[in-house]
């Protein structure tokens, strides 16, 4: 198997490769324009109709008019890509093509992001906030060759601010929301502000600090907070109540075509938990009470360190190389509450989480010269070590695990004929835990006549097992839940046939549209398996199942002069094959997806008017159920939804001050109706899926000033 290896590694070494991000065409969105520059995937900066892979940009002229503050709210009306919020973790993840937040990738500039379930994975889009943010660039299918392993259904790279055209810039906003119905100063709503500093030191050196509050009061709905102590069952909230504090700092210097940047930040979350239930303690002697009841505080911590340089080395390559460590911890404290004195007592806290990860990726480039061809290769270094305690009832320390991967890419893009180009590209990657993995691509581009574009795409990539899967150890007199060191990673492979045209009528109407068809197909897949042992019911993780999924997306976008407008439609089945089930059950079950958005600019004001609309159809999934006769197997359904915000965003003195109102969650969705999941489809109405917490309104002040 070694021998084989290194075999494949040294022909495709020997073939001019480059790196391929696998993913369909897609339609800027409202506000974008041709000439702009995207990052992921490319050799260099390009523009977007000329980059090497094909990206879906949310520009900043479309996240101010969305209001959006975190990246779960710049997310949440794209094509593809569904919202998942958590009320009882107050964790929102994302999911792609039908597969969770393990499956994809979010990078800063480039650079993975700590998280405290993974390094680049399994990120809360709530703790990503985007006060620095020029730009989110969204790349769909197996990005493998370009970013490792993980990114099975893409990648998110958001790509920060590092330069100003003033001397000194200040950008400060200020944002106050209602959630839901719910809104006062001090108790309820969402109360955030931001302040953003910058100053062009010389003509090559630049810097900036900002700082992000973000006060979310929680979505009481019909509860009565942590100070409620009636005969109902009315104590907490609905969606838990956390408090955010963001400080971020930049140092980036330029000098021709050499660049260097140093960025800093740290992240703070508070999340408070309170129990829903409590504790009377009556005594009837002197007929008081004194209710307690057991809460808990959770608090995030993140540190992060990067450092970049790229440039030009005299004529002989460019080269691009980032440096970054991060560490992330969750620190939980226990206590006992007494409600009607407001006093905590019998504290205590552990160390849920830590993580701490080194990783360094470099590229060189144009090392050789030939006209008909460009070469890249590359290396990604990584040394993580950390802990998760899954219960905390475990009272055992917990063991550190430490993972090292070494990753060597190579890639290049040869022009065949002049309107046909091939891409190959491929990855091994080496870890102190994992047998060697590869990830391959290849990309064909042939141009038609009148600028008609098409393009084939294959790619492949792992998605390694996580701490649970490998590590998990709960086991006590009611549960045997064990991790497998064993494991082996998932396989994953996409294939997207695209055609895409640009109409441009004049310098005032512009027409895009493109059609994709695409197919993943995941393998190896690991699920949690049932163990036949005399001593009682016992799972681990095993590599048992496979997953695919198919789909078709036609999008259009329209701009003419100041109006844009945008409408899409996907229509794509899911196929589950489940261990133990018939094969009856690994079939494909479909569900459209409509996108629609309209943003309009008024010439005599610049009043801009902006709608976006995403509709949701039905989900459809296998499961098992159970009953006296024994174990079956049904199809359970995820009802549909559809999913609306809209916003008016008015200048005043000359640019200087922003005033934005809107809308979000215009039809108030709250919870969907579902039937996917084992034990509900003969409940009383199945169980619900928490979406949202109702339709809120939003206002934003924003203050820019440059000089």
């Amino acid at each position: 198997m070694k021998r084989n290896n290194i075999l494949v590694l040294s022909a495709l070494c020997a073939m001019p490769m480059i790196t391929l991000a696998q993913v369909h065409d897609t339609i800027t969105p409202p506000n974008a324009n041709l000439g702009e520059i995207v990052i992921s995937g490319q050799y260099s900066p390009q523009s977007i109709n000329k980059a090497v892979n094909n990206v879906t940009v949310l520009n900043r002229q479309r996240l101010e008019n969305l209001g959006a503050v975190t990246l779960a709210d710049a997310l949440n009306q794209v094509m593809n890509i569904s919202i998942l919020p958590n009320a009882g973790t107050g964790k929102s993840s994302v999911k792609m093509f039908g597969l969770d937040a393990q499956y994809f990738t979010i990078l800063i500039d480039n650079v993975p992001m700590i998280s405290d379930e993974g390094f680049g994975n399994n990120t809360d889009l709530t703790q990503i906030n985007l006060d620095d943010i020029e730009q989110v660039e969204i790349v769909e299918g197996a990005m493998g060759v370009d970013y490792g392993a993980n990114a099975v259904t893409g990648i998110i790279n958001i790509i920060t601010k590092k330069n100003n055209i003033h001397d000194w810039n200040v950008n400060f906003f200020t944002q106050e929301e209602t959630v839901g119905k719910e809104y006062d100063w001090k108790n309820k709503g969402k109360h955030i502000q931001g302040l953003t500093l910058g100053h062009n030191i010389n003509d090559n050196l630049y810097a900036s600090v900002s700082y992000t509050h973000n006060d979310f009061k929680g979505w009481y709905n019909d509860r009565k907070g942590h100070t409620y102590y009636g005969d109902e069952d009315k104590r907490g909230h609905e969606w838990l109540p956390k408090n955010q504090n963001n400080v971020k700092a930049l140092l980036n210097y330029h000098h021709k075509s050499y660049r260097v940047f140093y960025k800093f930040e740290y992240f703070d979350e508070r999340m408070k938990d309170y129990s829903k239930t409590f504790d009377m303690n009556e005594n009837p002697v002197f007929e008081t009470i004194d209710p307690i009841a057991k809460d808990r505080l959770v608090n995030t911590k993140r540190w992060a360190n990067i450092l970049n340089t790229s440039g030009k080395l005299y004529d002989l390559l460019r080269f691009d190389l980032s440096f970054t460590y991060q560490k992330q911890e969750r620190d939980v404290d226990f206590y006992r509450y007494r409600i009607k004195y407001d006093e905590k007592f019998d504290r205590s806290s552990y160390k849920s989480e830590s993580r701490e990860v080194f990783f360094s990726r470099g590229t060189f480039s144009d090392f050789i010269k030939w006209e008909r061809a460009k070469f890249q290769v590359g290396y990604e270094v990584s040394q993580s070590k950390g802990y998760s305690v899954m219960s905390e009832s475990l009272g055992e320390k917990p063991t550190s695990k430490s993972l090292g991967s070494y990753d060597f890419y190579a890639s290049s893009e040869i022009d065949v004929l002049p309107n046909f180009m091939i891409r190959p590209g491929y990855r091994l990657m080496t870890s102190s835990t994992f047998d060697s993995q590869h990830a391959m691509s290849l990309m064909l581009k042939y141009v038609l006549p009148n600028n008609y574009e098409v393009r084939a795409t294959v790619g492949t990539s792992p998605r390694l097992p996580n701490y649970e899967e490998l590590y998990t150890y709960f086991v006590d007199v009611n549960h045997d839940l064990q991790g497998n060191p064993n494991l082996n990673p998932e396989k994953g492979k996409t294939f997207f046939l695209n055609l895409k045209k640009a109409f441009e009528i004049n310098e005032d109407f512009e027409f895009n549209t493109n059609i994709t068809g695409r197919y993943l197909n995941v393998k190896d897949k690991i699920d949690q398996i049932q163990i036949i042992d005399p001593d009682g019911l016992k799972f681990k993780y095993e590599n048992v199942n496979r997953y695919r999924n198919v789909g078709v997306t036609f999008l259009n976008q329209l701009r003419w002069k100041t109006l844009d407008v945008g409408l899409g439609f996907t229509y794509s089945g899911s196929a589950q094959q489940i261990y133990g089930a018939p094969g009856d059950t690994d079939k494909f079950l479909y569900t459209p997806e409509v996108t629609a958005n309209v943003s309009y600019k008024l010439p005599s004001t610049g009043t801009t008017f902006s709608l976006y609309y995403k509709y949701n159809g039905e989900e459809y999934r296998y499961k098992m159920e159970t009953d006296m006769f024994g174990e079956y197997y049904i199809k359970g359904k995820q009802e549909s939804y559809s999913w609306m915000d809209l916003s008016i965003r008015q200048p005043f003195f000359k640019n200087m001050l922003f005033a934005t109102l809107g809308v979000r969650n215009m039809f108030d969705v709250l919870s969907l109706k579902t039937t996917t999941s084992s034990g509900t489809a003969h409940s009383d109405g199945g169980a619900t899926q928490s979406l949202g917490y109702g339709r809120s309104f939003f206002v934003k002040l924003q203050y820019k000033l440059g000089f």
